[in-house]
C-alpha cells in the first residue's frame, strides 16, 4: 500500500470516509439487539406497550441511519477502490509503453494482459473489501462481547472462548490457501497468451485446418485453470462451514446453560436472544476478516506480479543523453564497431563488428539470408534495442545522447508484420501525422501506390478496416503501412522486407516515387528480392551477423559470392 500512497492521497476522502460510514453501521448492528431484548425483558414481560412502541422507534429510526451510512460506506469504498484501480492500471500501461524491445520480451504478452487487467482487478476487489470491512468487523466484534458482558457476564464468557478456536480456524486455512493464489494467477497468464495466439493467428490455423488441435490445446490450458483454481479455493470453501459448525457448538452451549438459568429464574428470555444473535454478529465479521485477510493474500499474490513490470528496469533510457534538444535534421548514419545479441548470456552475437557509413539521401539496399541480421540491424538505429558494443551516429551524434523522441520521431520504420488498427483508413493513416491534411494522405498513399485502391473502395478513406486489417489483402495493408510511415515526413525511413507481398511493377513504382518525392529522405530497404534493390545507390549483403561487402548491383555481381549466390538462384527460379 505505501506504493499507492501517492495515488491515496488524492482520493483522501474516500478513505476516511468510509470507513467511519461503516463503522457507524456497525454501532447499530450491536445496540439493536440490546434494545430487543430490553422490549422482550421489560415490555413484552410486563404488557407495557408505550415502552414497546417507543423502543420500537429507536429501533426503527437507529435501522434508517444504518442504512444512510452502509449505503454512503459501500458507496465510498468502491468508488475510492476504483479510482486507485484505475491510476494503478494506468501506471502499469504507461510503463508498459516505456519498455524497449528487450523489456518486452522478458514477458509474454498474455501475462502484460493478466497483470494489467486480472490482477489489478483483484488488488481493487481487496481494497473495496478493506474499506468497508477492515474497522467495521473489529467494532462489531468489540462490540458485540462488551454488550454480552453488559447482558450476562457469565454466558460472555463462553462466547468470548470461541474467538481463539475461530481465529485458529481460520489461520490454517489462510497459510494454506496463500501459496496457491500465485500458481493460479500464473495460469491465468498461460490462457491469455493462448487465447491471444489463437485468435491473432485465426487465418494460419484454418489454412493448415488446425482448429481441433488447437481447441484440444486450450481444453488443456483450461483445465489447468479449473485444477489451480480449485486447490486455491477449495480450502475457503471450508471456511463457512467449519466456522459455523463452530459457532453452532457455541450456541447450543450457550442455549444450554442460559436455559438452566432461564428455568430458575437467572436470566430473561430477552437476553437469551439478543446473546445468539451477538454469537452470530461475532461469526460474520470474523468470516468478513477473514475474506479481508483471503483477498488481500490474492492481491499480495497479485501486487508482486504488478510490482514486477512497474520495477523493471527500461534498459533503454534518454536521462544521460547529451543532445536532448537535438533535432536530426539530414539523416545520415554510421555503424561503429557494432556487435549485438539478443541474449546476453549467450556466447555468439546476432551482428558482429559492423561498419557501415550511409550518406543523408541514399537508397540502401539490405540483402542477406533469413536469420543473418537484417531486422536486427536497422533495429539499432531508432534504438529499439541498444548496442552490446560499439557505436551508431545519426547527424554525427551518438543515437544514445539523442533523446528517444526526437530520434524515433525522425525515423520511420514499416516493420516485417504489417500491423492496422480497427478504425478508418484515414485514422489509420494518421498514426503517421495526427494533423495531416486529406491532400497529404493522398500524397502520402500515392507514392505508396495505395491511393488507386482505396479510392476503388465506396467509402474511400472512410472505409472501415477490420481488427489488424483482416479486410484488406497483405499488399494493401503494406503499402498503407508506407503510407502511414510516409505521413511522418522522417529523415530516415526503412523498410523491413515491407514490399515482399506486392507485384513487381508496383515494388518498382514504389522505389522510383521514392527516389522523385524522398531525394532527401534517407532509405533503407530489406528485401528478400534483389529486384526491390538493384538500383539502390548502395547493397549491404550480410551473412551470419557481418558485413560481407558493400557496393552497386554491378560491383556485387561480380566480386560478392554471397550477392551471386542470392541473384542467381533468384534468375534460375524466374527461367523455372
Amino acid at each position: 500500500m505505501k506504493r499507492y500512497f501517492k495515488y491515496i492521497k488524492q482520493y483522501w476522502y474516500y478513505f476516511v470516509f468510509g470507513p467511519i460510514c461503516m463503522v457507524l453501521e456497525a454501532c447499530g448492528e450491536f445496540i439493536l439487539p440490546y434494545i430487543s431484548a430490553n422490549i422482550i425483558n421489560i415490555g413484552a414481560a410486563n404488557k407495557n406497550i408505550p415502552y414497546i412502541i417507543e423502543n420500537g422507534l429507536y429501533m426503527a429510526l437507529i435501522s434508517i441511519f444504518m442504512l444512510i451510512f452502509g449505503v454512503l460506506g459501500a458507496n465510498f469504498g468502491i468508488r475510492g477502490a476504483s479510482k486507485l484501480a484505475a491510476d494503478i492500471r494506468l501506471t502499469t500501461f504507461k510503463k508498459i509503453q516505456k519498455f524497449s524491445f528487450a523489456n518486452v520480451d522478458d514477458f509474454s504478452t498474455g501475462s502484460l494482459i493478466t497483470r494489467i487487467t486480472n490482477d489489478v482487478s483483484q488488488v481493487q476487489n481487496f481494497i473495496q473489501t478493506l474499506l468497508r470491512g477492515l474497522f467495521r468487523s473489529p467494532v462489531m466484534i468489540v462490540g458485540a462481547i462488551i454488550m454480552s458482558f453488559a447482558l450476562e457476564p457469565k454466558i460472555a464468557w463462553i462466547i468470548f472462548a470461541i474467538l481463539p478456536v475461530l481465529a485458529m480456524v481460520i489461520a490454517v486455512i489462510m497459510v494454506v490457501s496463500a501459496p496457491r493464489y500465485t500458481k493460479m494467477q500464473e495460469q491465468i497468464d498461460l490462457l491469455n497468451t493462448s487465447v491471444n495466439e489463437t485468435v491473432t493467428n485465426q487465418k494460419v490455423i484454418k489454412s493448415f485446418a488446425r482448429e481441433e488441435y488447437e481447441i484440444n490445446k486450450f481444453q488443456q490450458v483450461n483445465e489447468n485453470l479449473v485444477k489451480k483454481s480449485t486447490e486455491a479455493l477449495k480450502m475457503m470453501l471450508l471456511m463457512q462451514p467449519l466456522s459455523t459448525l463452530i459457532i453452532n457448538v457455541a450456541t447450543i452451549i450457550v442455549v444450554w446453560f442460559a436455559g438452566n438459568r432461564i428455568i430458575v429464574g437467572g436470566m430473561e428470555i430477552g437476553t437469551l436472544t439478543a446473546l445468539v444473535t451477538y454469537l452470530t454478529q461475532i461469526l460474520t465479521a470474523l468470516n468478513f476478516m477473514a475474506n479481508i485477510i483471503l483477498q488481500g493474500t490474492r492481491a499480495a499474490a497479485s501486487n508482486k506480479r504488478i510490482v514486477e513490470v512497474l520495477d523493471a528496469k527500461i534498459d533503454l533510457s534518454d536521462e544521460e543523453a547529451a543532445c536532448k534538444d537535438k533535432v536530426i535534421t539530414k539523416g545520415s548514419i554510421r555503424f561503429e564497431n557494432v556487435s549485438f545479441k539478443y541474449y546476453k548470456k549467450n556466447k555468439e552475437n546476432v551482428l558482429s563488428n559492423i561498419n557501415l557509413d550511409i550518406k543523408s539521401g541514399e537508397l540502401v539496399g539490405i540483402i542477406g539470408s533469413s536469420g543473418s541480421g537484417k531486422t536486427t540491424l536497422v533495429s539499432l538505429i531508432p534504438r529499439l534495442y541498444d548496442a552490446d558494443e560499439g557505436n551508431i551516429y545519426v547527424d554525427g551524434v551518438n543515437v544514445k545522447d539523442l533523446s528517444l523522441f526526437h530520434l524515433r520521431e525522425s525515423v520511420a520504420m514499416v516493420l516485417q508484420k504489417n500491423t492496422l488498427f480497427s478504425g478508418t483508413i484515414a485514422e489509420n493513416l494518421m498514426w503517421g501525422n495526427e494533423n495531416a491534411t486529406e491532400e497529404e494522405l493522398i500524397e502520402a498513399c500515392k507514392v505508396a501506390q495505395a491511393h488507386g485502391f482505396v479510392s476503388s473502395f465506396k467509402e474511400g478513406y472512410e472505409t472501415e478496416l477490420e481488427q489488424g486489417g483482416a479486410n484488406l489483402s497483405g499488399g494493401q495493408r503494406q503499402r498503407l503501412c508506407i503510407a502511414r510511415a510516409l505521413l511522418k515526413k522522417p529523415q530516415i525511413i526503412i523498410l523491413d522486407d515491407s514490399t515482399s507481398a506486392v507485384d513487381t511493377a508496383t515494388d518498382a513504382s514504389i522505389r522510383r516515387a521514392f527516389r522523385e518525392k524522398l531525394p532527401g529522405v534517407t532509405k533503407l530497404i530489406i528485401a528478400q528480392r534483389i529486384n526491390s534493390v538493384i538500383d539502390a545507390d548502395k547493397i549491404v549483403v550480410i551473412d551470419n551477423g557481418k558485413i560481407v561487402s558493400v557496393g552497386k548491383h554491378a560491383d556485387l555481381i561480380d566480386s560478392c559470392k554471397e550477392y551471386q549466390e542470392i541473384y542467381y538462384s533468384q534468375k534460375d527460379s524466374k527461367e523455372a
